[in-house]
């Protein structure tokens, strides 16, 4: 039997399946996936105050959505002057697609 057929899936590193819990986690409020989409739509970056200035909500829970999908890797940060310009991880976001093409697998 091949290692496919075996559930090479099982046996993916720890590291990894850490990352892919990382990014799930991140990925699954509403709020962190409408950062990455108005990021992508915007350039790819965007200043905290311009992600702040697209949400209703005060501006510790903006900064703590940031801040999840900054440790999921999904974001990183320079400074530019005083302020703090996000940028999205494309790198980051393969781990969703490798996750997802073992779907596109054949079971058997």
């Amino acid at each position: 039997m091949s290692d496919m057929k075996r559930g090479t899936a099982r046996r993916e590193p720890k590291a990894r399946m850490d990352a892919y819990e990382a990014v799930f986690t991140a990925l699954a409020h509403p709020a962190r996936r409408r950062i990455l989409l108005t990021l992508n739509f915007e350039g790819g970056s965007m200043t905290a105050g311009e992600i702040a200035d697209m949400f209703e909500h005060a501006w510790p829970t903006t900064t703590r959505h940031i801040q999840v999908l900054e440790s999921a890797g999904l974001l990183h940060h320079a400074r530019e002057g005083r302020n703090r310009v996000y940028h999205i991880d494309r790198r980051r976001l393969e781990l969703v697609r490798d996750w997802l093409a073992w779907f596109l697998k054949d079971p058997h």
